[in-house]
């Protein structure tokens, strides 16, 4: 078992994050006699599916569902159900997201010919 001091350190993140996961439910650690936090290995495995959740866009009301499905059904299924429903969210979100940079990449391609030509413009204008 590791403290809240090692897990912050092995993650890369406060103490105070860690806490507040543990506020939101998400972790769960032991407590010793003296009211320390002491955190198991499912609480790093925990951990680790929430940083992952976080890295590719998703809510921390989305991955406190996923992650304690798990709880709740030890089979997996339900887990990776609602996980596979996220991501296909997820997904559509980054089509749109790349579809809309897309068109803001061309708009400003587009503007960034029409100032070139300006400028080449009025470059000859002042050498007559």
């Amino acid at each position: 078992m590791k403290s809240i001091s090692d897990v912050a350190k092995e993650f890369n993140i406060t103490t105070r994050t860690i806490r507040y996961y543990e506020e939101l439910g998400l972790l769960m650690p032991i407590r010793s006699d003296s009211n320390r936090r002491y955190y198991r290995p499912a609480d790093c495995a925990k951990l680790k599916l929430i940083q992952r959740g976080k890295q590719y866009g998703f809510q921390l009301d989305e991955i406190k569902e996923m992650v304690l499905l798990f709880d709740m059904d030890r089979t997996g299924r339900r887990q990776l159900e609602r996980t596979i429903e996220y991501g296909n969210e997820k997904t559509m979100e980054i089509e749109k997201k790349i579809k809309e940079l897309g068109e803001m990449k061309k708009e400003m391609e587009a503007l960034l010919h029409v100032f070139t030509v300006k400028l080449e413009n009025l470059k000859g204008e002042e050498n007559r």
